[in-house]
This record gives C-alpha cells, structure tokens and sequence, in this order.
C-alpha cells in the first residue's frame, strides 16, 4: 500500500480535483491511502467561522457558513453532470449540521470548539473528492479518520495514542482493501473517543505519516505545486535547486530551522520504519521529484538556504550587573515562557543573553514590561534569520552582500547568520 497526500492547493477548484483524479489513475489497481485537506483556503475560512461562533457573532457566523457551501457547490456543479447525485444533498446536510451547531450550548474551551468546527473543511473536501473518483470510475471509499486516528484531548494541538491508533487501522482500515483499492480519508483531524481533535496547522503531511506508520506502508508521496524539495524558498532566493535526494536526518534538520515543504512531524515515524517519503509536483506527476530516506551520502552535494524574515532580536542584562549563569537563565526562561515567546536562536555572554523571534508571533511591549523589573531590555527589529545547511564562504558571502551581520553562530554543518539590510548613504 501507499499513501500519498493532497494539499488545500491541489483540490482548490474542480479542474484541480480532475487533476487529482488523473494522477490516481496512472496508478491503476495499486492499493492506495488517500490523505486530503480542505479544499484551498477553506481551513481559514473555518477558523473565520469558528470565532464567529465563539463570539457568538450569529449573522457573521451563518454568512460566513453560507460562503462555504457556495463555494464547494460551486466546483461539485463542475465536477458532477447529475445535479440530483446523492452527494448534493449529503453535502448540503454536513452545512445545515454546521449552521445548527451555532444554537448547540457553547463550551468554555475555545480550542475544543475550533477542533469540532474547522474539522468540517476536511470532512465535506473528502466526501466531495470520495464521490467524484468513484464518478470516474475508480474503486475508492471514503474512511473517517475519526475513527482511526486516536489521540489525547489536547485540542488544536492532539499527541497521537500510537498503540490504539495501530489497532484501529488493522481493524477498520486495512480489511477494506479486499473489496476496493483506495480509500480516502481527511488530513489534520483525529478523535479522542468522544469529540473530534486536530493534529495543528499543516497536519495533513503527518497524518500521511501516521497511515504510513500504522500500516507499514511501501511509502509515501506528498503532492504539491513544487518540482520537490527546493534548497531555498523561490520568494527570497534566486536560482533555487532541486534536491533529487536527502536523508530523514537532514530533513528533519531543514524542518526544524523552518523549511515548510514538509511538516516537522511527519518525518519522525517515516524514519522509525524506514518508509521512504516522496515529494512530487501534481503539476508534473511523473517528473521524479524528491526522495527523503536512510541514506545521508547526498545530504552534502548541495547547500540549502532557510531564511526567516520580519525578526526582533532581544537583549537581557541583569540589572545588578550580575553573571549570566544557570539562575538568571532559569528566570529568563520562565519570564519568555509566560509571554509565549517562540525562540528562534539564542546566544549569552558574560553579562547578557539574547534571542531571537518572530515580530509577528509576540507582544514586544508585553516582553519589556515581563522583563523590567530585574533587567535591561534592548530590542532590533527588521532583522533576518539565514540558514545555510552544508555551507562555505561563498555560500555567506552570497547571502550577505549588502547587509550587516549582528550575530553569527557555526557547527560543522550549519551556519546561522542574523543580518540587516545595508543603509546606503
């Protein structure tokens, strides 16, 4: 069996979903698990949606719901010549259950209520695509990941119960392939038993994952609008390459330093069974594409660029001139633990200790006032954050020209650069 995965971009319209339908049937008769999200920007949508609710806003809430249902009966007009098909009107019941679940008396957990709704885009995306294969003529079922895919009541952010998700693929997932060849499911959700849970924000690469590990898949493919897994982002970097061939241990270092082609959970259980993870472009099925797998004898032939923009770079001293040791550095993180600061980079000296975040994902005023009491806080913004993996003095002077470097960390392997665009005078 394998699994391969669709992204919002690859079924955000109908000629898309046709797309879809066509990369499936180059590989007629092989045993497939099918991972599909939200239909294009549906998941914002839903979160839209989903604090309409919470704020208990009713003719946001139902407008916006309204909006949703246009817009995939929109592409299934397009997709599907009988207009009476079954699917029309389970489609239109999933919407009245959402429109209805406005009335349904409102928890005090937020994160509970955004799991049971934003989990409608992958439920109606799934039964839509579900239908229109089984239109062309393809020997496919529609799965619920609910009841396959178990987890905690973390909501927004569920750890997977590993054993009991094992168990319930041998049970309800895998027996089904003696009758049909592939079954779609949703990316992104699970269940915790009684309410359904999400994986986080770009969970459907992990959920291929999960079906992978669970069913000691051949391997699995992420499709997307990329020829593969490019060494830098195309929007910040010129002359971009493809790697054809990287190890789980080098992707999983590029996740962590933020490349997005892959989601930094889904790499972990591939490598557990040494299943292979494909990336290949749905423009371009049968161009190779990217291999991530045990071997690291390339992970070195090409350097890649991560770059992260839009930084503040902070600054602690203690104000009673005190060492930077394992006591201030406890304090320091507690303090940036409440204000929910994400650190990007980190580096102390004697008297100081810096780091690095994301402008957009923090409070600096909020920062200041956590900090004031016992430190001096000092603060540069517009910075970037470069990554360079497998790097040499080209490689940083490439990346440097015109800009100022404030901080500079190396390992053998990586180098990490803070820098600031040149004022020219």
């Amino acid at each position: 069996m394998k699994v391969f995965k669709f992204g919002g971009a690859s079924v955000k319209d109908a000629a898309a979903v046709q797309n879809v339908a066509d990369i499936l049937q180059l590989f007629d008769g092989e045993k497939l698990a099918i991972v599909i999200s939200a239909m294009g920007k549906t998941t914002n949508a839903m979160e839209q949606i989903a604090q309409a609710y919470w704020e208990r806003d009713s003719s946001t809430f139902k407008e916006r719901v309204e909006e949703r249902r246009l817009f995939h009966l929109d592409i299934m007009h397009s997709l599907f010549a009988d207009k009476s098909a079954p699917i029309f009107q389970e489609i239109n019941s999933i919407f009245d259950q959402l429109t209805a679940h406005f009335d349904d008396l409102i928890s005090e957990n937020f994160d509970f209520e955004y799991d049971q709704i934003v989990s409608f885009g992958e439920i109606v995306s799934t039964k839509i695509i579900a239908a229109y294969l089984s239109s062309r003529g393809l020997s496919c079922q529609w799965a619920d990941a609910r009841e396959l895919i178990a987890t905690d009541r973390k909501f927004r952010e569920a750890e997977v119960d590993w054993e009991l998700s094992i168990s319930h693929f041998e049970k309800r997932f895998l027996p089904q392939y003696a009758s049909v060849d592939i079954q779609i499911t949703q990316g992104f959700i699970g269940s915790n038993d009684k309410s359904t849970t999400t994986l986080g924000r770009e969970g459907s690469d992990f959920t291929a994952g999960i079906i992978a590990y669970c069913c000691d898949a051949e391997s699995v493919t992420i499709w997307k609008d990329v020829p593969g897994m490019l060494n830098a982002d195309p929007k910040w970097f010129d002359n971009t390459v493809k790697l054809d061939q990287i190890s789980f241990r080098e992707a999983i270092e590029l996740s962590y330093y933020g490349a997005s082609v892959i989601h930094p959970k889904t790499v972990k259980p591939l490598q557990n069974k040494n299943i292979p993870l494909h990336v290949k472009s749905f423009v371009n099925p049968n161009e190779e594409g990217t291999v991530i797998q045990k071997s690291t004898s390339s992970d070195h032939l090409i350097p890649s660029f991560i770059f992260k923009m839009d930084q503040v770079l902070f600054s602690f001293t203690p104000k009673d001139f005190s060492f930077i040791v394992e006591k201030n550095l406890s304090d320091i993180f507690d303090r940036l633990s409440k204000v929910n600061a994400k650190i990007n980079l980190m580096q102390n000296s004697a008297l100081s200790f810096s780091i690095l975040v994301d402008a957009q994902k923090v409070d600096i005023q909020k920062i200041q006032q956590e900090f004031e009491d016992s430190y001096q806080v000092k603060f540069n913004e517009g910075l970037e954050l470069v990554t360079i993996r497998h790097y040499d003095q080209a490689t940083i002077d490439r990346v440097t020209t015109d800009k100022d470097v404030l901080l500079q960390q190396k390992t053998r392997e990586t180098a990490r650069l803070i820098v600031k665009q040149k004022i020219l005078i």
